[in-house]
């Protein structure tokens, strides 16, 4: 492959023309011939056994150029790019054949590649920083859940429903004086204050004591999956057969021993502390993180092509297919069981693809410009820790990941650890 001439016809597209010399190029024609050759009949040849001469001079000879131009093409645009130093994306490429023959093939290939960026004023970005410290308040907290886990239901017989209980309930919705599909139950177990139900449901359920019989008005928000449904008022039919709340153990030496490994309530306390200092830390610098990277997408200046994020959208509606996947469920079955569509479900995630591409793009320019590049040893070391996590041979995944995509990923690091240690802390208010 030879790259002949690299030149910008538009923002972020660039034409490249290509040569392929006559031998590769009928190397490639002689393997489409041996896969096709099978299915070729030739009067006074057994099919499979034609000759390629034979079929050139029957069909053209030309006939298996357009398959050998398919399995070259590819790669060569790929290597082209790189030659050129342009970073290539996934996205449509426009092909045109200039020459194709015993003396090598040459195209042209308009290919879409990553925007030029610039970046300013990344060294001293302020964050308000999240309070670490925990709070006697933060340890009742915690153990009023595991109080929770480990309560009885009672049923509560002297006093109306309140938020946090459970009603058993019988319910039928009512539009136009119809009852509507999906709208009806009978006992449901319904946790008030959960907001499991349409806004405005639960809260008309608070209030009321077993045995009553009443209707509620509500409407459907707007963005509801059932399309007869949305922004529409409804009425729903209750009846309340029982209330039931959580009776929680008390705290104390019996209990501790009971939820944990230790054997006073002080020990228990001591323990979540220091566990809910780590996780305050953690959260903390996470908060932090998440200020800086909006105000990098916010101090970026590039023309990202749209195609960047929808080849980010196409990872993360992989990934959330994959989750599904691991909870025994595909993602058709998902959408069909939920009424979304996949038009939706790309909408619900393009807002953070559009942030995590415009992320990588500021925090890749200034690991250019701080000169955080990643070395190839770098690259070994990431790919040997990745086999290692995920106990696999480590040419499983380079097979996965490109070294690219690999130096990437460090240098992106580098440079949020870089911009982390400059960024500069807002004073209380």
């Amino acid at each position: 492959m030879a790259l002949k001439s690299s030149n910008k016809v538009e923002t972020n597209r660039y034409e490249l023309v290509v040569e392929i010399d006559g031998e590769t190029f009928m190397k490639a024609v002689d393997a489409v011939y041996k896969r096709q050759v099978k299915s070729i009949n030739i009067p006074g040849f057994r099919k499979g056994k034609a000759p390629r001469r034979l079929i050139e001079k029957e069909y053209g000879e030309g006939v298996f150029y357009e398959d050998a131009i398919k399995d070259l093409y590819p790669a060569a645009i790929v290597a082209a790019a790189d030659e050129a130093g342009l970073n290539m994306i996934k996205d449509k490429v426009d092909l045109d054949i200039e020459e194709a023959g015993k003396d090598g093939l040459t195209f042209k290939a308009v290919i879409t590649v990553e925007p030029e960026v610039e970046i300013k004023d990344y060294k001293g970005i302020e964050f308000t920083p999240m309070s670490p410290e925990v709070t006697d308040e933060d340890i009742d907290e915690e153990i009023k859940k595991v109080q929770k886990r480990n309560s009885r239901l009672i049923t509560v017989e002297d006093r109306a429903a309140e938020n946090d209980d459970i009603a058993v309930i019988d319910f039928k919705g009512i539009l136009d004086g119809e009852a509507f599909e999906g709208g009806t139950a009978e006992n449901y177990s319904l946790t008030l204050g959960s907001g499991s139900f349409i806004p405005g449901f639960e809260e008309q359920v608070v209030g009321h004591k077993a045995g009553e019989e009443f209707t509620i008005d509500v409407t459907f928000p707007e963005d509801y999956q059932a399309e007869e449904l949305k922004g529409k008022a409804v009425q729903f039919e209750i009846k309340l057969h029982e209330v039931k709340t959580h009776e929680l153990p008390e705290v104390d030496d019996e209990f501790v021993k009971d939820v944990s490994e230790f054997d006073t309530v002080d020990e228990y306390k001591a323990d979540l502390r220091t566990k809910l200092e780590e996780s305050k830390k953690t959260s903390a610098e996470n908060d932090k993180e998440n200020q800086i990277a909006e105000k990098l997408t916010e101090l970026l200046e590039a023309e990202v092509p749209e195609a960047m994020y929808e080849n980010m959208l196409d990872t993360l509606v992989d990934e959330f297919a994959m989750n599904l996947r691991s909870q025994g469920l595909d993602l058709n079955t998902y959408m069909q069981y939920t009424g979304l569509t996949e038009e939706r479900l790309r909408d619900t995630y393009r807002d953070r693809a559009e942030a995590q591409v415009k992320i990588r793009l500021a925090l890749r320019k200034i690991a250019e410009l701080e000169g955080l590049k990643a070395s190839d040893e770098d690259v070994e070391a990431k790919y040997n820790e990745l086999a290692e996590t995920y106990k696999v041979d480590a040419a499983r995944v380079k097979a996965a990941f490109g070294p690219r995509d690999i130096a990437g990923d460090i240098e992106s690091e580098r440079a949020m650890n870089f911009v982390k240690e400059n960024a500069v802390a807002k004073a209380a208010e």
